[in-house]
């Protein structure tokens, strides 16, 4: 029901729409998208609060990492970018790196409260982290941190983009646990997010510690990089005097619950960019319109318009109270080319079979992307390459917001 509700409202926004150049054909599933007038250039290369809570109640062959305190690092294949017959190319291996957060810092510790843990309930490690490098590829001097799930096919595409990328371990089960009061308080999931990304003292419905934090959390392990994995150069990611990470060249990004996260933390910290695959949400919370430390041509966003938050209003409002409707229209990728007119938000219409469920998973690489008929590949690599590494002084020009988007949202 809420496909057909999502696919009614985007088309009534077509006929009502004040944006310049949308398209208007109503053979679009969401008539309101814009579509460039003529083909564009390719791209160029703890203390719970039960009120808020209320439901508490080197170098080796890869081994099993659970089973081991121990870091693992394993030596994977070459990318296949590599020309191997190249005269005196010397083809080296991808490095894939796990070991666990209590391993790198004796302070971490578990908050089953929030179900934050080191072991989980069968003794296996809970905690653990990975980061990827690839020396054949011509690094950019950018780190991702990824918010969610390890995500092998995304960090293939990372490190092939010249990207280092690590993913960490940080509080981010609370979601059904904690602010589900009704109405629930503005400010609530941005607090407690902004306390899950840094530590600090913002939110009093949890109590997270700075070493549990994602940021003190991946400045220990890019740390603990630069000391134990030499080759990576991971050191160019610290600050001068090695006591924090040089935020300006950190990419923070995450799908859904971790893109919210990532953009709520892009507003306390500067960062060299923020991605959020369907995301972020939070609608009716506040934080979005708080002003930024990264600024905001610095954030890229893109969704499947089935994903339930457009029925709901959760991207439509997050993007344009980040102010990404300044920075060009909401483009459908799949009647576009990069650089997809500059802009900040981008969305699909790739068929997901009607599913909603899939379609919020299809913006990230892995099974749920849909692949070109024709030739077997995924989709969307363009974009996600896009996503990652277009400039970000290159952008669009700006375009009213949305007047069909329920902006002020109150809680039931």
């Amino acid at each position: 029901m809420h496909v057909v509700k999502a696919q009614r409202r985007l088309k009534r926004a077509a006929r009502s729409t004040i944006m310049a150049g949308f398209h208007r054909s109503m053979n679009s599933p969401i008539g309101r998208l814009p579509t460039p007038p003529h083909p564009l250039p390719p791209l160029a290369v703890p203390m719970i609060s039960t009120a808020r809570c209320p439901h508490l109640s080197f170098i080796a062959i890869s081994l099993i990492a659970t089973l081991a305190a121990s870091p693992v690092i394993t030596a994977a294949e070459p990318t296949p970018q590599v020309d191997a017959k190249a005269k005196n190319t010397e083809i080296k291996k991808r490095f894939e790196i796990s070991v666990r957060a209590s391993t790198i810092d004796p302070r971490v510790r578990a908050y089953p409260e929030i179900d934050f843990l080191i072991d989980d309930a069968k003794g296996k490690p809970a905690d653990m982290q990975q980061a990827w490098f690839d020396p054949n590829v011509p690094a950019r001097g950018r780190v991702v941190i990824w918010l969610m799930a390890h995500n092998s096919a995304l960090f293939e595409r990372l490190t092939g983009y010249g990207l280092h990328a690590v993913r960490v371990h940080y509080a981010n089960r609370w979601f059904s646990k904690c602010c589900q009061e009704k109405p629930v308080d503005p400010e609530c999931r941005g607090n407690l997010r902004l306390e899950a990304a840094t530590g600090l003292d913002a939110s009093d419905a949890v109590a997270i510690a700075k070493p549990d934090a994602m940021a003190e959390r991946a400045y220990r392990f890019i740390k603990w990089l630069a000391d134990q994995n030499a080759e990576g150069n991971w050191g160019q990611f610290l600050n001068a005097d090695g006591t924090d990470l040089d935020w300006e060249k950190v990419i923070v990004a995450g799908s859904s619950h971790g893109s919210t996260t990532a953009s709520r933390f892009a507003k306390h910290q500067k960062l060299a960019r923020v991605v959020a695959l369907c995301g972020p949400r939070d609608q009716h919370q506040s934080w979005q319109s708080l002003p930024s430390a990264t600024p905001p041509n610095r954030y890229f966003a893109f969704s499947h318009v089935l994903d339930q938050g457009w029925v709901e209003d959760h991207y439509c409002r997050s993007w344009e109270m980040l102010g990404l409707n300044n920075y060009g229209p909401i483009v459908n990728v799949d009647q576009s080319e990069p650089p997809y007119s500059n802009t900040r938000r981008l969305v699909t219409d790739a068929d997901v079979g009607g599913n909603p469920g899939r379609a919020h998973s299809a913006v990230q690489p892995g099974r749920s992307a849909v692949k070109d008929p024709a030739t077997g590949l995924l989709r969307h690599e363009p974009v996600w390459e896009y996503l990652f590494t277009h400039p970000v002084d290159q952008v669009g020009s700006a375009v009213p917001r949305d007047p069909l988007c329920d902006h002020e949202q109150a809680s039931n």
